[in-house]
């Protein structure tokens, strides 16, 4: 496997690998990284359809890509997910995903289409005092101190930043800053979590830095995650001929070792609490899904609180025994061992009626309900002691929606403070409550909070022990490569598998490491998309540093005469030119 960049390998149409015909692929798991990294063993790898077979625990595909209507409890959305042009993989799959919108289109199609016709930015994305504009909006507020901390952090290598924490490398200054609030708020950063991952999303997007402030860097689907990616590619996976088995958990697999050489055996499972065992043979393919950001998940409803469940946990069990039998294959508990500090809560709230639209619309200067951009991203009231964040997507979110219901995300990096209304911890919350809460926030007057939240709206809380597991602090070899080291038979997919260059908690990253196992394990001739190369581009890098300086324009030291010659003998190279167009000098 080798990564390129360019049309030439982008267009090109890879030929069948020799024995590809006759390889089964076992999938454990039906997350985006199963789903995708099958589309690439059928479409590039040549592989039948028939000879795929998804092994799930639970009775729906899609993994954390969720979206769903429960009886009684209502509309139901996890996480959602913030999606850019440049997720190269990504978009590499579903080119090939028809739409199930669109006639004649593809998933990529009506994403493209959609996006041209209705670009996303923020009108709002900072509140304080009960809905007030918060300060200085779309302006970063870096002091020439946070600025410096941030640049030592950007060009640091890899192994300084291993096994530290964010508030052990970036001081009082930038955490104080709002550049840590946008980015805390939009990617779900803790000041203790891993000052290695935040310097890989630094390098990652360092090309949408000037969108952070109003979110006019990302792209969303029409409806919700699991409606708009999950659906049509399931169903395309279906209609090729692949085979979904749910209900179905895998509980561990066997491995041979003969020197340096690992091959998988045999999958253990249960099926409906009956045991089984599938032996794999030469032409038998596994790749196994490890770990999990929504394991254990538990959903309250509008008048119960979600529970944090701290037992055993499937997903992260599996790769506990896995682990064990070979060092290349990962140390799960960096991730999993520290519920505390991994944990969130999130919440879906449905409006019943125009009431509390009228309150989102004053906010997001946006009508919910015309079927476009609304807030735009989510919005923080900074001043919440839950650092409390809400969005509402393009409406419906659901195709199930009624015309006058409102789908809104809400969720909070406080689990354990005590709210500014609601004098409990987000995770003590009914839904009613976090409801109450979040109307405080909108600025709805404290005379009408009860009423509202009680006949306005239904809530459904999620606690998510493990939701940013893969954020805690790690080092070189806890995660497992995609394909470790004389593997022939197996790969490890998903968000705790090691790839090169990218960051996690992307839809990307999920579909760079199934497309990395197929083109592996079957030997595909065409070139893997290699990650965005921004961090390389010295444009991206000149108007990343122009923005974090607010604009300001470099303090050239000395007397005026000496600074005009300067600029001068700058204007006469390639370089002046380069400094004006980032607004630099």
């Amino acid at each position: 496997m080798y990564y390129s960049s360019g049309n030439y390998e982008a267009f090109a149409r890879p030929r069948v690998p020799e024995g590809a015909d006759r390889k089964h692929v076992w999938f454990v798991g039906t997350g985006l990284a199963s789903l995708s990294s099958a589309v690439f063993m059928i479409r590039d790898g040549g592989v039948p359809a028939a000879n795929i077979t998804f092994l799930e625990k639970l009775t729906l595909p899609g993994g954390a890509l969720d979206g769903i209507k429960e009886p009684e409890r209502g509309f139901v959305i996890r996480g959602g997910r913030e999606m850019e042009d440049h997720f190269e993989c990504l978009w590499d799959c579903f080119r090939s995903i028809p739409s199930l919108e669109i006639e004649g289109a593809s998933v990529l199609d009506e994403f493209y289409w959609l996006n041209k016709d209705d670009p996303n930015y923020s009108l709002q994305r900072v509140t304080e005092k009960q809905g007030q504009p918060g300060p200085n909006a779309g302006l970063f507020t870096l002091n020439k101190k946070a600025q410096k901390d941030l640049t030592k952090l950007f060009f640091a290598t890899r192994e300084e930043m291993e096994g530290k924490r964010i508030n052990e490398v970036l001081g009082k200054d930038f955490l104080e800053s709002n550049f840590w609030l946008y980015w805390r708020t939009m990617f779900a950063f803790e000041e203790w979590h891993s000052a290695l991952e935040m310097k890989l999303y630094l390098h990652r997007f360092i090309h949408h830095i000037g969108g952070l402030p109003d979110f006019s860097a990302l792209k969303f689907t029409k409806y919700n995650q699991y409606e708009s990616l999950v659906l049509p590619m399931t169903r395309w996976l279906l209609d090729q001929g692949v085979t979904m088995q749910f209900e179905t958990e895998v509980t561990d697999v066997d491995f041979a070792f003969a020197g340096e050489r690992k091959q998988a055996t045999a999958i253990h499972y249960t099926h409906r609490g009956e045991p089984g065992t599938i032996e794999l043979g030469r032409d038998d393919l596994v790749l196994m899904t490890i770990g999990s950001l929504v394991d254990n998940s538990d959903n309250g409803d509008h008048h119960t609180p979600a529970k944090l469940d701290r037992g055993p946990a499937s997903a992260w069990d599996l790769w506990r025994k896995v682990a064990r039998k070979d060092p290349s294959f990962g140390r799960p508990e960096v991730f999993c061992g520290n519920i505390d500090e991994s944990k969130w809560e999130s919440a879906t709230v449905t409006t019943l009626d125009a009431r509390i639209p009228a309150y989102i619309e004053k906010i997001a200067k946006r009508d919910p309900f015309s079927g476009r951009v609304v807030t735009g991203g989510i919005v923080t009231a900074r001043d919440s002691a839950w650092l409390l964040s809400w969005t509402v997507n393009r409406q419906p979110h659901f195709k199930a929606q009624k015309p006058d219901e409102i789908v809104v995300w809400v969720y909070g990096l406080f689990v354990d403070r005590p709210g500014d209304y609601v004098k409990k911890t987000l995770a003590e919350c009914t839904g009613e409550e976090i409801t109450q809460e979040w109307l405080y926030h909108l600025g709805v007057p404290v005379e009408e909070i009860p009423e509202l939240a009680a006949t306005g709206a239904k809530c459904v809380p999620v606690m998510m022990p493990y939701v940013t597991s893969f954020f805690l602090p790690r080092h070189a070899g806890d995660r497992p490569d995609v394909v470790p080291a004389g593997a022939v038979n197996f790969a490890f997919i998903g968000q705790f598998a090691e790839t090169s260059r990218d960051c996690i908690f992307t839809t990307e990253y999920s579909v760079r490491t199934g497309m990395e196992a197929a083109y592996q394990l079957l030997g595909i001739e065409r070139g893997v998309p290699e990650v965005f190369n921004s961090t390389y581009d010295v444009r991206s890098l000149l108007a990343a540093s122009a923005r974090l300086r607010d604009g300001a324009p470099l303090d050239v030291p000395g007397p005026d005469a000496m600074r005009r010659r300067l600029v001068g003998k700058l204007d006469q190279s390639e370089v002046g030119p380069l400094l004006r167009a980032a607004g630099l000098i």
